[in-house]
């Protein structure tokens, strides 16, 4: 018998399952990663994962309801942030 009271271990995914999760080319995921776009991330074993829960919630960042309201924290795009 198992017990079902522990909480399971959160999923990770690499970057292409990532990318298919989020419905973007690995390389678009990989662009985000590099110029502080993107989700968050672990570096595991010298290995790139993102785990779903952090995945959704960075896509939820560009949830909305209309396009006339303007979100405090949208999902930026895929390019490096202009500098001042």
């Amino acid at each position: 018998m198992t017990d079902t009271s522990t909480p399971l271990p959160p999923r990770f995914l690499r970057t292409p399952e990532a990318a298919r999760h989020l419905g973007l080319s690995g390389r678009t995921l990989e662009k985000h990663r590099c110029y502080g776009t993107g989700p968050v991330y672990r570096k595991i074993g010298g290995r790139v994962v993102y785990a779903i829960a952090d995945l959704q919630a960075w896509a939820d960042r560009g949830a909305r309801t209309s396009t006339e309201v303007a979100g405090a924290h949208p999902v930026l795009p895929a390019r490096r942030p202009d500098r001042a």
